[in-house]
């Protein structure tokens, strides 16, 4: 079952079962999805998704961050289950041991070894990582990599 059949029948499930929380974000995932699709005129592939639906998750990431600025707990709160919900549409998000050693190899492979070369280290784990980690602890852990 790919990802978008998954999305369908689960928002089914949820509207079926009055669960409103977890169909509105069904919904939302579903709507970025369909928004994606009539701009490509096409049909979306597994891979395309995954960024579409990572893309929410960052934006409810960095919501969440201005929530919790703003003392809303309450929105801190939705805006984490949102995320915990999309989150269980993508593939296991890697560990930071996980992501480290994915730059070190990356790193070597292609011979980045200052920070002249973050642009390119980047682009080479971009097809690693999407979808299963976030792309600002990638980013920070490249720095570091690269500063060594």
């Amino acid at each position: 079952m790919t990802i978008k059949e998954r999305l369908q029948a689960d928002w089914k499930e949820a509207l079926k079962s009055k669960d409103k929380p977890k169909a509105s974000v069904l919904s939302m995932a579903k709507s970025a999805i369909l928004y994606a699709e009539k701009e490509a005129r096409a049909d979306l592939t597994e891979e395309t998704i995954i960024e579409i639906l990572a893309r929410e998750v960052k934006m409810r990431r960095d919501a969440v961050i201005e929530f919790e600025k703003g003392n809303r707990s309450d929105l801190v709160d939705q805006g984490n289950f949102e995320i915990e919900t999309l989150l269980s549409y993508l593939p296991k998000q890697l560990k930071e041991e996980e992501i480290i050693e994915l730059v070190e190899n990356t790193a070597k492979e292609i011979g980045a070894n200052n920070m002249k070369d973050m642009g390119k280290l980047m682009a080479a784990l971009r097809p690693l990582i999407t979808g299963k980690a976030d792309n600002k602890l990638v980013s920070s852990l490249v720095k570091d990599y690269l500063t060594r």
